[in-house]
């Protein structure tokens, strides 16, 4: 172990100075990220502790007894990189540019003090990627799973300006951004998920084991059965006969769906009809749409050649319809068009926001209306995801009538001729 004498800065900004104990200069960036200090010197001190030697062998045994721990809490830590690990490296990414550590440091820095074993073993190979001479957005690149074409094509300008830590910054805030959509689209969602799933749940059980046993006393009392119940127990010997055969079919149906989806015409095509479904095709066209309107103004503000922004945005909506029309777009741009008139033929913008692009393009502030746009989408997505539920539920509510009165009727009828039926 060295005395390592460091200059930072705590999260207020103020600066701060003192000696910390650790093996290499790395270790001790390490040590001060962990306090919450953004280093900006670290120098190894002349003198060194008495007790070095000592205090290495104690670190080597507490890493002994401590590696059955670490290896358990690396595998529960998950298995891949989830958007709140991105967001909390975007933004301790920006504090360490911003103040001026080297990359090469600054990840290592990260990858030390990561629980994720799947983003720990990431930057590693990103700092070998550096250590070899390869740009960060390069090295980026080699983890497309993990960081889109957005956050690459932001890295890509930031390096390329000087301003490594705005583009981190604004990755954070799209990320962010990003994160609360999807936290308003399972917050609208689980409830009607939850009560879908427990119809389906209850009519397993009803079909399987109470209609055979309503059938077998029908069927000793030798009554006359209403129409409703024996259709209720023919569908319940098919469900009892051919149950296994329903299970895989249903299985093979799910592995064909996901299929057709994953193939670049059945994406297309599944992307297009969400959009025109009743009640949530609207919202899956506003999310569309603003996560355009936002990437686009994004893409703008940081200098990138609008034919290749584009095609960043165009990966980055999230809906392959809508990047086909944005492709076309770049391709009208491409031939000379002007942004106004490809995205009127888009036929994707309303007449606000096509004005909207209109004087943006004729100011030279599109970027700043864009991001307008996309203010404005996001909130019609929060306005139709709150009346998601409240349309959603009178719906949920007359289906749950319906299977309570079909149940009601094949089953209690002849319960309440049971008198009749044992005459």
């Amino acid at each position: 172990m060295a005395v390592f004498q460091y200059k930072g800065r705590d999260v207020s900004g103020g600066l701060v100075t003192g000696n910390i104990d650790a093996g290499s200069a790395d270790e001790a960036a390490t040590e001060l990220v962990d306090r919450a200090i953004t280093p900006i010197e670290i120098r190894k001190s002349k003198a060194a502790p008495k007790t070095a030697k000592a205090a290495n062998d104690r670190s080597a045994g507490k890493k002994e007894n401590l590696s059955a721990i670490e290896s358990i809490n690396s595998f529960l830590a998950g298995k891949k990189v989830d958007i709140n690990e991105l967001i909390i490296f975007a933004r301790q990414m920006h504090s360490l540019t911003k103040a001026g550590l080297p990359l090469d440091r600054a990840f290592t820095g990260l990858q030390a003090s990561m629980k994720n074993r799947v983003f720990k073993q990431i930057l590693k190979d990103i700092v070998t990627s550096l250590e070899n001479g390869m740009n960060l957005s390069s090295a980026l690149g080699r983890h497309p799973k993990v960081f889109s074409p957005l956050f690459l094509a932001l890295i890509n300008v930031g390096e390329n300006t000087g301003q490594l830590d705005l583009a981190f910054k604004e990755v954070g805030r799209y990320l962010e951004l990003e994160k609360n959509t999807r936290k308003q689209i399972k917050s609208a969602t689980r409830y009607p998920i939850f009560v879908m799933s427990a119809i389906v749940v209850a009519l397993g059980v009803i079909t399987y084991f109470v209609i055979p046993a309503f059938a077998d006393t029908f069927a000793r009392l030798g009554a006359e059965l209403p129409f409703e119940t024996r259709v209720l127990i023919a569908v319940s010997d098919f469900v009892v006969a051919y149950w296994v055969h329903m299970l895989v079919a249903v299985v093979a149906a799910a592995f064909a769906w996901r299929s057709w989806t994953t193939s670049a015409a059945g994406r297309i095509t599944w992307d297009r009809i969400k959009m025109q479904l009743p009640i949530i095709g609207p919202v899956y066209e506003r999310i569309a749409l603003g996560r355009f309107s936002r990437t686009f103004g994004m893409v703008m503000r940081a200098g990138v050649p609008i034919v290749h922004g584009l095609g960043v945005v165009a990966g980055a909506v999230g809906n392959k319809f809508v990047g086909g029309r944005v492709l076309r777009m770049r391709d009208g741009i491409s031939r000379g068009e002007s942004l106004y008139n490809t995205a009127v033929h888009s036929n994707m913008f309303s007449p606000l926001v096509l004005q909207m692009i209109s004087v943006g393009e004729e100011s030279g502030t599109i970027d700043d209306l864009m991001t307008d746009v996309a203010d404005f989408y996001d909130s019609e997505v929060e306005y139709d995801l709150k009346k998601l539920g409240d349309a959603i539920e009178p719906i949920l509510i007359m289906f749950i009538a319906g299977i309570v009165l079909v149940l009601a009727l094949g089953v209690f009828l002849p319960i309440w001729d049971l008198n009749s039926a044992i005459r």
